[in-house]
C-alpha cells in the first residue's frame, strides 16, 4: 500500500495514528505529497480526483480516500475493532465532529496563508471559529464519558483535532473553560501512537 502524506495534515495524522495502532504501518509505504489550494500538481490527483490527501493506493482495489473511509478500511483489514457496533453511531458522530473542527480549522489557516491579506476576512475566519466552539463544546457535555472508555477511532479523531488546534490556533486558547476536555487530552497525548505521529 502507499499513503500519499503530509506529517502536518491532522486527516494524514489520523490515518498514521490508526496505523501505528493497526500494526499495518509496515505494510504502507509513504509518498510525500504537497499542493495548495490554487495548485494541486504535487497532489495524488491520478488516485484522488479532488487532489487532496490522506489517499491510500490498495493492492486489492482501486485507490481509496478521505481520512474516514482509509481508517475504517485498514481497521477492516486488521480487525482491530475501531468502529465497535455497540456504538458504532455515536463513534461515527463524534469522528464527523472531530473531522469538523480539523476542517474549519484548516480553512482557517488557508485564509490567513493562501488570500491576499486586503482579501482576508476576519468575520469568515471568526465564523469558522465558531464552528469549532461548538463542536468542543458539544464533546464535552456529550462525549467525555465515552472518551474515557476504551479505544476507538473517535478518541483518534479527537486527538488529531485538538493536536492540530495546538499547532496551528493555540492563540485561539481553546482549553479555556474545557478543563475536562484538556485533562483528557493531556492524558491521551503521551499514548504510543500520537507521540510516533506528532508533526515535526
Amino acid at each position: 500500500m502507499q499513503l500519499f502524506h503530509s506529517p502536518t495534515s491532522p486527516f494524514v495524522r489520523k490515518v498514521m495514528v490508526v496505523l501505528h495502532e493497526t500494526g499495518l504501518l509496515d505494510q504502507v509505504e509513504l509518498i510525500k505529497a504537497a499542493g495548495t489550494p490554487f495548485d494541486a500538481s504535487q497532489m495524488p490527483t491520478a488516485h484522488n480526483p479532488l487532489g487532496k490527501i490522506p489517499t491510500l493506493s490498495r493492492p486489492d482495489g482501486p485507490a481509496i480516500y478521505d481520512s474516514r473511509v482509509i481508517c475504517r478500511y485498514l481497521d477492516n483489514k486488521a480487525g482491530t475493532n475501531l468502529y465497535p457496533e455497540r456504538a458504532i453511531w455515536d463513534i461515527l458522530t463524534l469522528e464527523a465532529t472531530a473531522d469538523g473542527i480539523m476542517d474549519a480549522a484548516i480553512l482557517m489557516s488557508y485564509e490567513a496563508r493562501y488570500r491576499p491579506e486586503n482579501m482576508q476576512s476576519a468575520d469568515w475566519v471568526n465564523g469558522q471559529w465558531d464552528k469549532i466552539s461548538r463542536a468542543l463544546d458539544a464533546i464535552t457535555t456529550r462525549w467525555m464519558s465515552h472518551l474515557a472508555g476504551p479505544l476507538d477511532i473517535g478518541h483518534i479523531a479527537v486527538g488529531c483535532a485538538l493536536g492540530y488546534l495546538d499547532l496551528g490556533h493555540d492563540d485561539r486558547k481553546w482549553r479555556k473553560t474545557r478543563d475536562a476536555l484538556d485533562d483528557w487530552f493531556a492524558e491521551f497525548s503521551t499514548h504510543s501512537a500520537m507521540l510516533k505521529t506528532e508533526p515535526a
